[in-house]
């Protein structure tokens, strides 16, 4: 299985502390998230393109894109907003995509890693014709828009055969990732594991990762 993977969401982060929350974790993390929604395809409205000329950071980003129909003009005011940080990869959702395969290219071309996400309903087999076009596949294990809920152990179905059917594919898992359920993910064989609220709401957020970290060793 590829290299486990420690992904801060910056969605639970003291957004007026964003910078000093950043500070704090970046030494020990593989990617930052970047949660975009649009208050149609989620219930829940960020910043969006201009969030990220708000901090720098020196680690590579995951932008997760959960927002409906999102353009190629769209995707490219992420990509050219702050030429500073450097995006590892973009995900679109399955569910918000009409044309995917057009949508994974784009972002392809411009060199950064086309990424799919599914929410916790859509079973695997809806997306499993775009595995080849995709470098990294994001199972939901919520229910996307909010931080803070309750992981959905049953996702964990979709991880195994996703596992099964592409060995080195890093697998995302997102949303109540935790000391407790990070274990449950890697085993599963998700190896990407995004973490949210029990980094930036931990008061030693560096502790936090180390317990998730040591969870899945």
């Amino acid at each position: 299985m590829p290299k486990i993977k420690i992904v801060p969401s910056i969605l639970s982060a003291n957004q007026d502390k964003l910078q000093d929350e950043i500070n704090e974790v970046e030494e020990h993390s593989d990617l930052l998230q970047v949660d975009v929604m649009d208050n149609k395809f989620v219930p829940n409205i960020t910043s969006q393109a201009e969030l990220l000329k708000k901090f720098y950071t020196k680690v590579p980003l995951d932008i997760h894109l959960m927002v409906k129909e999102p353009s190629e003009e769209y995707i490219k005011t992420f990509i050219n907003s702050n030429k500073k940080l450097k995006i590892n990869n973009i995900t679109v959702h399955y569910e918000a995509c009409s044309n995917l395969e057009k949508i994974l290219r784009f972002i392809k071309k411009n060199n950064i890693i086309p990424c799919i996400a599914i929410n916790p309903k859509t079973p695997l087999g809806k997306i499993k014709k775009f595995l080849d076009k995709a470098s990294m596949v994001l199972v939901m294990t919520v229910e996307p828009g909010f931080s803070g809920q309750k992981f959905i152990e049953e996702c964990m179905e979709k991880v195994k055969e996703l596992r099964r059917l592409k060995p080195r594919l890093d697998i995302e898992v997102d949303g109540g990732i935790n000391d407790k359920t990070a274990p449950i993910a890697v085993k599963a064989g998700a190896n990407v594991l995004v973490v949210s609220s029990f980094i930036f709401k931990a008061e030693d957020k560096v502790a936090a990762i180390k317990r998730v970290l040591k969870s899945v060793k």
